[in-house]
């Protein structure tokens, strides 16, 4: 048998009977060869999975896109865009300290405190006179270079001076007088208070004279008469007020009295605002021992002095007035027209002396003309016993100041500028108003605010403690 023959008919038939075997090839049905090639794809895409599964490709990272940038939206046609933000309006002055716009009722009793039992007439002039806290001191310091011209007397020296008629008449009380240029602060506080609220500071005072008076401090004595009135009130539905007035027992000599406020009043109620308080001056009050003091109100020396008062206090219109002809026999000068209706005070700003006010309110009421203080340049210059106070060395005291103690607490370095330098009228030179003026004044807060507690002046074993000012 051949042997291709028997190779083609021996060959067996695998795929079964519809498979044939042709000559050294194998044929396939269609569908057979589908299936084979389906097998071989499905081998093929397992092995590329297995593939996949040990060697991963990293995706590509997405595009980076930027942020289109949008105009800044159009502000409103009214309104430009603000760079920050506006500030509040301020309400305070322009000065290097808050201040509120009114004292409190207990603030301004505190101030009071120290005078609130002087008589109603020189309460009146003292209050005039703290408006004007320059030529206090000026004042003062006349005083101390002619400490043996007293009373009416020196009434009459100071005549031709050009203060304040208010500040030449407290030359007749140095134990006024001087307290209020070594407690510089203080004076001008008072001055501060009274020039905006003229009437809650009187109303201030009969509070605290209704104090002593029920603390059994306050009556007639030798030198004074305590009268007590029952004004109607103003306002329907409102109880009578009661007044209580202070007049001098025998109007030509006048005494001033001294106090320990706490003592005088009875328990303070207000610590917020202690009482301003100075010992006496010895040199005024030094004969009063003190246990007798302790006990009460001191009242020194009296001075023969009716030709130095020219003020009162109107209890009920809330206001000082003052007695022109009075005044014109103190200050020859003395300008009427400054007098309001009824002789009610007007404060002069021409004699601040450059000082400055409190606040803008009072600033804009006393718009002063003469703020660089030129004026009082030019009045001081060339008069006797005038002039300002001179810068150069020396000695504080000099010959006429009556104790330098006084001088050492406060008055006598007030504003850096020295004591009564080599007494008698020359004592004052060539003053400087306006801005010289006012750095007098803040020099003299800071030697003057030392003396308002442990004592001060001229006092002989002060009490100054207990939180009092």
């Amino acid at each position: 048998m051949p042997s291709g023959a028997f190779m083609d008919s021996q060959v067996p038939n695998m795929n079964g009977p519809n498979s044939t075997v042709a000559g050294k090839g194998v044929r396939m049905k269609p569908f057979v060869k589908r299936s084979a090639l389906r097998i071989r794809t499905s081998l093929v895409a397992g092995a590329l999975c297995v593939l996949g599964a040990c060697v991963q490709v990293p995706a590509p990272p997405p595009p980076q896109t930027y942020p289109t940038p949008q105009p800044a939206p159009a502000p409103p046609p009214s309104q430009a865009p603000p760079s920050r933000p506006a500030p509040p309006p301020s309400t305070q002055a322009p000065s290097a300290t808050s201040v509120s716009a009114t004292f409190k009722p207990e603030e301004i009793e505190a101030l009071v405190a120290p005078i609130a039992l002087y008589p109603d007439s020189v309460l009146s002039q003292v209050l005039m006179a703290s408006t004007y806290p320059l030529e206090v001191v000026y004042a003062s310091r006349w005083v101390k270079a002619n400490s043996n011209v007293k009373g009416d007397a020196a009434i009459k020296a100071v005549e031709t001076q050009t203060w304040d008629v208010s500040v030449k008449s407290l030359v007749a009380f140095p134990q006024v007088l001087e307290p209020m240029a070594d407690k510089l602060e203080w004076t001008q506080k008072l001055g501060d208070a009274f020039l905006a609220q003229q009437k809650d500071v009187l109303d201030a005072v009969q509070r605290l004279r209704l104090k002593a008076q029920d603390s059994g401090n306050l009556k007639t004595t030798e030198q004074q008469k305590v009268i007590v009135e029952q004004v109607p009130a103003t306002t329907a539905g409102q109880p009578q007020q009661t007044i209580v007035k202070i007049e001098p027992a025998n109007p030509q000599v006048i005494y001033v009295p001294t106090y320990d406020p706490v003592v005088v009043y009875g328990a303070w109620g207000y610590p917020a605002y202690p009482p301003y308080y100075w010992p006496p001056y010895s040199a005024y009050y030094g004969y009063y021992p003190g246990a007798a003091f302790a006990s009460g109100i001191a009242w020194g020396i009296g001075f023969a002095a009716a030709g130095a008062i020219f003020g009162n206090c109107n209890w009920g219109g809330g206001d000082v007035n003052i007695d022109i002809n009075r005044a014109t026999n103190i200050d020859r000068n003395f300008d009427r027209s400054k007098v309001q209706g009824g002789g009610r005070w007007q404060h002069d700003a021409g004699h601040r002396q450059g000082v400055a006010y409190r606040d803008n309110a009072t600033r804009e009421k006393f718009n002063r003309g003469n703020v660089a203080g030129a004026e009082g340049r030019g009045d001081f210059r060339g008069r006797d016993g005038a002039g300002g106070i001179d810068r150069g060395g020396g000695d504080r005291a000099g010959a006429g100041d009556r104790a330098g103690a006084a001088d050492r607490a406060g008055a006598g370095n007030l504003g850096g500028a020295g004591g009564a330098r080599g007494g008698g009228d020359n004592a004052f030179q060539g003053v400087g108003g306006g801005a010289p003026a006012q750095r007098d004044i803040s020099r003299g807060h800071s030697s003057a605010g030392r003396s308002f507690s442990g004592g001060g002046g001229r006092a002989g074993g002060g009490r100054g403690g207990g939180g009092r000012r």
